[in-house]
């Protein structure tokens, strides 16, 4: 198995297309935009005889708590023999760039994490998402199989008898009360309307948000290629809701989200994502991910029927937005926790820095 440096970006998205999972954060156009940001992107390609059997985008991040490479739902692989000659070459990468340390999250489910990665060590903090929440498409879960990204897709009809009960209310609501939604023709410029409704989200959650510099480059570089929508919600000629998804290699994720509070009565929100599915699926794509949401912990039941009932942790950060993604109906997908790989003594300061943060916020 060699490694190279990847220098062709159809080459590299016609790879990641045809995988069971093809994160977008892992596609080419991903790297320009953190590169954009000041974080260049390391591209690797790890190939036999046969073929491409892997990639890994890692970022260069050049944080104050410790400069160190970042692989952001990567490496991706077709087959294990790639893992270890990939996870290798990024330690010569990171050694290269002066960094401390290797963070991973891979977009690996939890049970099925490779033995080259067992030995690593867990990392304090998420780096992404680890509990999707996702809608299959397809007759087919393409996640749960190769196969399924190619079976027919299933129709608008039955994706909404699966939705809630109190979701198809609520997506019926916000037409009756004239609610209307418009994917923008024009996103770059349009964008100011997200940004001033993703501030009023930010100060009325309290969350930590992607700067303004992130949605922009983000936007400019997939728009172009039809690989981002932004959709508008619109109410008495206001835009009170709008959402930024990508759309690549047949997966379509909801990415961002924002809201005014000065309608909050009004469910655009429900009308929007269904408005989104419908395009996903006119696209032809096999999965809506509607990214994180609290993990699933068990419950026990009492009595004869006693059994294990799983529900959401209610205390989770995450908690709110898991009661309306999962009402479209859908699976979880739980990923293994993002590791590290220490590089230089100094990753044990950050480490000890990383774990206070993270009592302090709880999760």
């Amino acid at each position: 198995m060699n490694i190279r440096h990847a220098t062709d970006q159809r080459e590299w998205d016609d790879f990641l297309k045809v995988q069971r999972f093809s994160p977008f954060l892992q596609s080419w156009t991903m790297g320009d935009v953190y590169a954009d940001l000041k974080q260049t992107p390391i591209r690797l390609i790890a190939e036999d005889a046969s073929g491409i059997q892997g990639i890994c985008q890692a970022l260069v991040v050049p944080a104050r708590r410790g400069r160190h490479l970042s692989v952001p739902y990567g490496p991706v692989i077709a087959h294990q023999d790639a893992l270890p000659v990939l996870l290798n070459a990024l330690q010569q990468e990171a050694s290269r760039e002066g960094c401390s340390f290797i963070r991973l999250s891979p977009h690996i489910p939890k049970d099925a994490t490779p033995s080259s990665l067992v030995s690593t060590r867990p990392s304090p903090l998420h780096l992404l998402a680890e509990h999707l929440w996702y809608l299959p498409l397809t007759d087919v879960d393409a996640w749960s199989t190769d196969g399924g990204r190619h079976s027919p897709a299933r129709s608008p009809d039955e994706l909404m008898k699966q939705m809630r009960a109190t979701t198809r209310n609520l997506i019926r609501r916000a037409e009756k009360e004239g609610v209307t939604i418009r994917a923008s023709n024009n996103p770059v410029d349009d964008l100011h309307l997200f940004l001033r409704l993703h501030d009023e989200t930010r100060k009325r959650h309290g969350f930590t948000p992607y700067s303004d510099s992130f949605f922009r480059a983000q936007v400019r570089h997939f728009a172009p290629r039809n690989e981002c929508t932004l959709y508008l919600a619109d109410y008495q000629g206001e835009v009170i809701s709008a959402s930024i998804h990508m759309h690549v290699s047949g997966e379509t994720s909801y990415h961002h989200g924002a809201s005014t509070v000065a309608h909050r009565k009004i469910p655009s929100s429900y009308l929007l994502q269904w408005t989104a599915i419908q395009d996903a699926l006119k696209r032809g794509d096999h999965v809506y991910n509607f990214w994180g949401i609290a993990p699933q912990k068990q419950k026990s039941q009492e009595g004869p029927q006693a059994s294990e009932e799983k529900t959401f942790d209610a205390k989770h950060p995450f908690a709110g937005v898991t009661l309306f993604k999962t009402g479209f109906g859908g699976k979880i997908l739980e990923l293994m926790h993002c590791i590290d790989i220490p590089l230089k003594p100094s990753y044990h300061i950050t480490r000890s820095f990383e774990v206070l943060r993270k009592w302090k916020r709880g999760f």
